[in-house]
């Protein structure tokens, strides 16, 4: 009888002492809670937790060190540096670890690839790699460029495409990127996949919007610029905001450049920006015209501005005879000019001069009119040769109204000079020219030939007015930051 009790005991000893349980490894951590009372149910870890099947047998401590040692020598043959595999958990066979380099090396990862980011070798190729590269191709992303993606971000074969992965695509998607945009969005800047959607992504988004970002256009900026979503409001999206606003920029007219360049936002303010307004005043351009200027060429922002303006600004002075101060007048009309090749703004000059006009004076008809320097050769001669042939004027004229090479031969200065025929009114360049349709007509119809006046001005904050009194503009219900857009800004 005591045998068999001593026995009996024996038994519920046994069944009764938790075994050592297996290893559950995500990332190839050690599973947190390791003391698990043995169980014939099913794990309820999902899949991406479970490690690959790939690990080989069961180890004790003393066949772990040997195995790592010989998996460790394996890769300093081939070039890889093991010292960051310190503290990962490794396959038990040189085998399995060969395998995973060899896949990495054929989807086009390097051993200098692998040594910038070690870690990637502790992601098993069945339950890590193949299902992660597998989604990010179902999403667009090319297989042959797959290597050049994971070189970008390695991290990303550490991550579940369900918990990770997916959630950062539909936030896209929300965003209104379009589907066969999200591989473009996710080659320019791989980064986003690791990012938390509560938190810069959403934030950044809710404040371009507040200040008067068309929600529509939310994708088509992250398209095209998608590093906004990870610029942080407080210090990087805001103060340049406040910046150019303190300039005397509308936040409107703000909203609607960064709707079509989103890039603007890269602009570092203390680096870039601030330096490159400082650096137009410098050079002449006023203060009140800044607006002007930055809304017309957005990128002027972020060019090497002072190297820019300096060769330019002797360009003009040594070609063109035109001094500093025409040409900040120049930048003020047309800031483009920091970035015209100088050899394009040669050829309207050299047929301008070769019609017999003096350079003082095309250098007066460029600061006047500086759009001329940036016009299609042909089309100013087509232009120049109807200007003598058909109208028989003295070229007085087009010194005193340069802004005649800007308008289309075929749609404007022909059947309108026809009308002035048909009618026998003579008349300047400019008061048949420089009118929409709506006042050249109502010209027509008057008693008298009203007195010459300028081109339009533009300021910032009201409407584009002629000296005169009469507004340019076709569109009465237009604000007035609107016009002021339309008629400076060419997105």
């Amino acid at each position: 009888m005591a045998a068999v009790l001593r026995k009996t005991q024996r038994l519920r000893w046994v069944f009764s002492k938790p075994p050592n349980p297996p290893t559950f490894s995500h990332f190839n951590k050690p599973e947190k809670n390791p003391r698990i009372p043995f169980s014939t149910k099913a794990s309820n870890f999902p899949e991406y937790e479970m490690p690959t099947v790939t690990w080989g047998v069961t180890q004790g401590r003393k066949e772990k060190l040997v195995s790592r040692v010989i998996i460790s020598d394996y890769l300093k043959s081939i070039g890889i540096v093991p010292d960051e595999l310190e503290g990962l958990e490794l396959p038990s066979t040189v085998e399995v670890m060969r395998e995973r380099v060899e896949f990495l090396q054929k989807i086009g990862l390097t051993i200098d690839d692998i040594n910038e980011y070690p870690l990637m070798l502790g992601c098993s190729v069945r339950k890590n790699t193949i299902p992660v590269l597998g989604y990010l191709e179902k999403i667009g992303i090319p297989r042959a460029r797959m290597g050049e993606f994971v070189k970008n971000y390695p991290q990303c074969l550490h991550a579940s495409v369900v918990v990770e992965l997916a959630p950062v695509v539909r936030h896209l998607r929300g965003l209104d990127v379009e589907k066969q945009d999200i591989g473009y969005v996710l080659m320019k800047y791989p980064e986003l996949l690791g990012f938390k959607l509560e938190g810069t992504m959403s934030t950044s988004i809710a404040y371009l919007v507040s200040i008067g970002v068309n929600p529509r256009d939310i994708g088509p900026m992250v398209t095209q610029y998608p590093y906004i979503l990870g610029f942080r409001v407080g210090t990087v999206i805001k103060p340049l905001v406040d910046y150019l606003v303190s300039l005397g920029l509308p936040k409107k007219i703000l909203a609607r450049m960064l709707e079509k360049r989103a890039y603007i936002l890269g602009y570092n303010l203390e680096e870039t920006v601030r330096p490159n307004v400082d650096c137009l005043m410098s050079f002449g351009v006023r203060k009140e015209e800044l607006p002007s200027v930055i809304a017309q060429y957005p990128q002027i922002l972020g060019l090497p501005l002072k190297a820019k303006l300096s060769s330019q600004q002797y360009f003009f002075n040594l070609k063109l005879k035109i001094d500093p101060d025409g040409f900040a007048r120049v930048v003020e009309r047309m800031p483009q000019v920091v970035s015209l090749n100088q050899n394009v703004i040669l050829k309207p000059v050299d047929f301008l001069l070769g019609r017999g006009i003096s350079c003082d004076d095309v250098g007066k008809m460029i600061v006047k009119c500086p759009q001329l320097i940036a016009l299609q050769v042909g089309l100013m001669k087509n232009s120049y040769y109807y200007f003598k042939s058909e109208m028989g004027r003295p070229v007085k004229e087009l010194v005193e109204f340069p802004e005649y090479f800007t308008y289309s031969l075929e749609s404007r200065i022909k059947p309108r000079y026809q009308r002035l025929q048909s009618k026998g009114i003579r008349c300047s360049l400019a008061w048949f020219l420089n009118c929409s349709d709506q006042r050249f007509e109502e010209r027509l119809k008057g008693q008298y030939i009203e007195a010459e006046t300028s081109g339009p001005s533009f300021r910032m904050g009201g409407k584009l007015e002629l000296p005169g009194g009469d507004v340019v503009s076709e569109e009465e219900d237009e604000s007035d930051d609107e016009i002021l857009y339309r008629r400076t800004v060419s997105l």
